[in-house]
């Protein structure tokens, strides 16, 4: 088959065009081979496009991740220095405080790193999830350990009725349990009651908490989940509810919200799947 001399500068232009990032369609209806090329090369050019939007929107991901986690940060490490300049010339009597408040910095701040580190591992698919059968109770009471002082501190107790064998990985079902109840605590009253419900049908094993707050209202139950920005009143780093749906969503299940209100508290049910 002839090709016209001109017709190759035409398309060498046109690639050259493609290359510099100009939205061009090369395609034409003509058959033979030379049309089969440009056809072949405006495929090729779609996803080298498609790759590069795609690189474009990891990175600004990326850059927006990083900025968050420097902000979440930031606020605790900013809160402890001034706690920590006021405590040299403090009276004896505000040591005990300034050094509980430093203390509780701290806290938040290995807390947010490790959920950090785990959800990088769950977003890179590093995670194998390694079911086995479980009581109910002995999966709430993993969940609630690291919880203690937390509930102590604000006079908080749990409340669990019924009683379920889950099938499910218990290091990271009690880790997603574990972000659920902080949750509740954070949103419930000091003295208040946290109270957590277990049950079964046809379609999954549930496990339900709810707190004793306000509720949440409907326009908020959208963002709850959203990385960083799912917090109620400024509660909360925004990272562990999201965290709680990526493992159970891991383990072929769901995060129902009912927001309650009306002088009811909100209530987050973890489903498994049958």
């Amino acid at each position: 088959m002839w090709i016209n001399k001109n017709e190759i500068k035409r398309l060498s232009a046109e690639v050259r065009k493609i290359i510099d990032g100009q939205p061009l369609d090369i395609r034409t209806h003509r058959e033979g081979a030379w049309a089969i090329l440009r056809n072949d090369i405006h495929t090729l050019a779609n996803i080298k496009n498609e790759q590069m939007e795609a690189l474009k929107r990891e990175h600004d991901n990326m850059c927006d991740t990083l900025a968050n986690i420097s902000h979440q940060l930031k606020t605790p490490l900013t809160s402890m220095m001034i706690m920590a300049d006021l405590l040299e010339n403090a009276p004896p009597d505000k040591h005990a405080e300034f050094l509980t408040n430093i203390k509780v910095g701290l806290a938040r701040m290995e807390w947010l790193a490790a959920a950090i580190l785990k959800m990088a591992g769950l977003d890179a698919g590093a995670v194998a999830f390694a079911s086995s059968p479980m009581a109910s109770g002995d999966l709430i009471a993993l969940a609630a350990e690291p919880l203690h002082i937390l509930l102590e501190i604000n006079n908080q107790t749990i409340q669990s009725n019924g009683d379920i064998t889950l099938s499910c990985d218990k290091r990271w079902t009690a880790e997603a349990l574990t972000n659920v109840i902080k949750n509740a605590a954070e949103h419930s009253p000091a003295g208040g009651v946290i109270s957590i419900q277990c049950g079964n049908n046809p379609l999954c094993q549930w496990i339900s908490v709810t707190d004793s707050g306000t509720g949440i209202p409907k326009a908020q139950i959208g963002r709850l989940f959203k990385r960083f920005e799912g917090t109620r009143g400024g509660k909360g780093h925004g990272i562990g509810l999201s965290l709680a749906l990526a493992i159970v969503r891991g383990q072929n299940g769901d995060i129902e919200v009912d927001g309650g209100g009306n002088g009811t508290g909100a209530t987050f049910t973890l489903k498994f799947f049958k």
